[in-house]
């Protein structure tokens, strides 16, 4: 008895855990990024994620895509949900770009998706659009503050924003590839398939870098910050994160995780102003909020007749 009701609570806390660990994947690109070059720390975290993948991968006795189709539409998904996004990101952030507001751009994900289904011939009710007009003004509002007037580290101008909008892309239209052609498989396998593909697409990006990883700050010693940054990128994020929604989805809790995406921006926020500083002004605090709420109304499923 005790036992379920353990279990029923961590059951109810794991999508909230899942938000909290997204939300930490900004904060980390926030304190790598002064020590390396973007591409060079994704490919890293890629080859060191597939070779945890490996062994977990062995010892469970997972199977692997059956066929070279699946092998193709998991690359394609690989390509933009891993070195599109993730690549977008880090690139912002490296430019400049403030962990809050990176997390905000991107966390309009669903309503740019509500917006592609609706040309698709999809339905989306009034409440919907609704929500998708306040989610682009919280947003316009938020980067309206920030663009060229912010401090180090949290500023916007064209060249952050521009790869903050590939990310946002990217994972738009990964999600719907992945949605619309790639078959029910173990996700261990199908994150392997996924990060060998951006591995292959990130390495000669990275070998174009002049600058070089700093693992270590001369005669005072390991870099922690760069080091800690990429632990937490392969183990929290790539290797924990994963698992975590693995194992949502095999208890039927996804739909959950769906609806607390939009609470990743405010959450990444808070976290950024307390390790790094940065500014949450009434404007940011009004933008992020009004961004969340028209999130949720459209990612809210609609009341049953």
């Amino acid at each position: 008895m005790v036992s379920t009701t353990k279990d029923n609570a961590w059951l109810r806390a794991m999508p909230w855990v899942f938000v909290l660990i997204w939300s930490t994947g900004f904060i980390v690109a926030r304190y790598g990024m002064p020590h390396a070059p973007p591409m060079k720390f994704l490919a890293v975290r890629y080859a060191l994620s597939i070779l945890c993948f490996l062994p977990w991968i062995w010892f469970s006795g997972v199977k692997w895509p059956s066929s070279r189709k699946q092998w193709l539409h998991l690359s394609v998904t690989g390509v933009l949900m891993h070195a599109g996004y993730l690549g977008g990101v880090w690139a912002a952030i490296k430019a400049g770009m403030g962990s809050g507001l990176s997390a905000l751009i991107v966390g309009i994900q669903p309503v740019l998706t509500a917006i592609w289904l609706s040309g698709t011939g999809a339905k989306v009710s009034r409440r919907q659009w609704m929500g998708l007009l306040l989610g682009f003004a919280g947003l316009v509002l938020v980067v309206s503050r920030k663009f060229g007037a912010g401090g180090p580290g949290d500023q916007a101008n064209w060249i952050n924003l521009s790869f903050a909008v590939m990310a946002l892309l990217a994972i738009t239209v990964g999600t719907l590839y992945q949605k619309r052609y790639v078959a029910a498989c173990d996700v261990r396998s199908a994150n392997a398939v996924q990060l060998l593909a951006a591995f292959l697409v990130t390495l000669p990006l990275a070998l174009l870098e002049f600058e070089a990883m700093r693992w270590t700050h001369g005669d005072a010693g390991v870099n922690w910050e760069l080091t800690g940054a990429m632990a937490w990128s392969v183990l929290g994020l790539t290797l924990g994160g994963s698992s975590l929604l693995y194992m949502l989805i095999q208890r039927g809790a996804a739909a959950s995780v769906t609806s607390l995406m939009y609470l990743v921006p405010p959450c990444t926020a808070l976290i950024a102003w307390m390790l790094f500083d940065e500014p949450i002004t009434l404007v940011t605090v009004a933008g992020i909020a009004l961004t969340a709420f028209g999130v949720s109304l459209v990612v809210r499923p609609a009341r049953a007749a």
